[in-house]
């Protein structure tokens, strides 16, 4: 599959009466194209998926842009160094048919749009021309879409837009939610899929040294379009391909390296690894992470693998300290070691 929103509606539809709304909905799909490879672009990718189904307001895209935003934040990311464009498919289409274009011709023109950064204006005013536009209305579509303030934009649509009125909605949400520095109004962004209705938006790096980290937007009509019932809905799509090089260049890749295993549980010898297993098991009941020894080391390899993990404790059951039912607790760190019982040691290592 190149993308997972077609195979959502139609999940959704084989559901959609019994299914109580909104639905919020996540996945992180393998998606295969068949397109030249880029840097950032492969033929096989994951791809992070969000939809909400079942809201007509703009809170659902408000919604999705914070998740998003939210993880900008958590891998390092800030407003300086990513936007997000946004602008709404409605407030083009409000201007296309005040200047006379057919509504049939709308999600062709927008396709034609979107190929703005990557073809030149001549190649675009060809096929524009091909799809039956004049020319002065393919040069008053391209200079509406320089338009990069929201107040420009509602000289062009009026005040009385709807799909005006829907942008200023999620930018004061976006200012409630706290990530308003992030976005930036921009006529230009359409999205290249047919199926988009209404709000869309589309994450790059402020450099421009990257193609679009993530997009996604309003598509209410996708639904009836398979034979379902209309129902309105919104998602993203954010592949790992981009922001891992972006990622990358900015030396903030997170490492994988070292899984940060707190606790390490080993036996002296093979007669007592049934006791190391039971003390690992009432360590994971108390919700501890534990890595347990499957084999006798020794000392100096279960250090070795202590410092991989990133443990911060060594639990040893050996033969003197069992003989009385207790187990070596080492603290890894300070270079303490005590001998406890096993519900001790339990005691000890939750808080």
């Amino acid at each position: 599959r190149p993308e997972m929103t077609p195979s959502l509606a139609r999940m959704v539809m084989a559901k959609q009466r019994g299914l109580p709304l909104p639905l919020k909905w996540y996945s992180l799909p393998q998606c295969w194209r068949y397109e030249r490879m880029t840097r950032g672009r492969r033929r096989e990718h994951f791809q992070w998926n969000m939809d909400i189904w079942g809201v007509a307001g703009v809170t659902a895209e408000a919604e999705l842009l914070s998740a998003i935003t939210s993880f900008f934040e958590q891998v390092g990311l800030t407003s300086n160094d990513i936007g997000i464009k946004v602008n709404s498919r409605g407030a083009i289409q409000e201007i296309l048919l005040g200047l006379g274009v057919p509504e049939e011709k709308f999600a062709q023109t927008c396709v034609l749009v979107d190929k703005l950064e990557k073809m030149p204006r001549e190649a675009i005013e060809k096929e524009m021309q091909a799809v039956g536009l004049e020319m002065p209305v393919i040069d008053r579509i391209l200079e509406v879409l320089q338009t990069k303030d929201l107040d420009a934009m509602q000289e062009l649509v009026g005040k009385d837009s709807k799909a005006l009125g829907e942008l200023r909605n999620l930018f004061d949400l976006a200012e409630a939610y706290g990530y308003k520095d992030w976005l930036v109004f921009d006529a230009s962004v359409v999205r290249g899929l047919a199926y988009y209705t209404g709000i869309v938006f589309e994450g790059f790096d402020r450099k421009g040294e990257f193609r679009a980290i993530c997009g996604g937007g309003r598509y209410d009509k996708l639904l009836g379009s398979f034979g379902g019932e209309a129902l309105p809905a919104v998602g993203f799509g954010f592949g790992d391909a981009v922001i891992a090089e972006l990622l990358m260049a900015k030396g903030k890749m997170p490492s994988f390296a070292s899984p940060n295993i707190p606790v390490v549980v080993s036996a002296f010898e093979t007669a007592l690894q049934p006791v190391a297993a039971k003390v690992a098991s009432k360590l994971r009941g108390a919700g501890l992470d534990v890595d347990l020894m499957l084999d006798v080391k020794k000392p100096k390899q279960i250090l070795k693998h202590t410092d991989r993990v990133g443990a911060s404790y060594w639990v040893s059951v050996a033969p003197t300290e069992w003989k009385d039912e207790r187990v070596v607790l080492k603290n890894l760190n300070s270079k303490d070691q005590t001998d406890l019982s096993i519900d001790e040691l339990v005691e000890k290592l939750t808080p």
